[in-house]
């Protein structure tokens, strides 16, 4: 999904922004750019380099301040993919990670609860649900 979004955006010309849970494992962002352990990074074409994006992360090149970094990105820290001209994208609400636990190659549910259980938890949960925004 996080694939088709990032190609919509660039289709229509617009400027793809990747919203970051920096405090997520595995994620290798500048420390210096974090803001309340987010970080949001311009992943255009023109602005990174060597990028790719799989099922399991996105890691690409990117200057700060005129170094060159490489950055990586699990999936589970990613919490938004938008375009930065007029917000249209996708948000992820963190929480849907929770019962996964990530290792080197891939992730592994680690709950015994059937998918009905966790279905009726997240019914009765008054947390923020996760939202879809469609777009035009």
């Amino acid at each position: 999904l996080a694939r088709a979004i990032y190609q919509w955006i660039c289709d229509h010309h617009l400027t793809p922004y990747l919203l970051v849970d920096a405090t997520q494992p595995r994620v290798s962002v500048p420390a210096q750019h974090i803001h309340n352990g987010q970080i949001v990074l311009n992943i255009a074409p023109h602005a990174v380099g060597n990028f790719h994006m799989d099922n399991d992360a996105i890691f690409f090149s990117a200057r700060f301040g005129g170094v060159a970094q490489d950055l990586y990105v699990p999936m589970s820290a990613v919490m938004g993919l938008y375009s930065r001209e007029n917000g249209q994208g996708l948000f992820f609400d963190a929480s849907e990670y929770d019962t996964i636990e990530s290792t080197e190659d891939h992730h592994i549910l680690e709950s015994d609860k059937s998918i009905e259980d966790r279905q009726v938890e997240n019914v009765d949960s008054t947390s923020k649900r996760p939202s879809f925004k469609l777009l035009d």
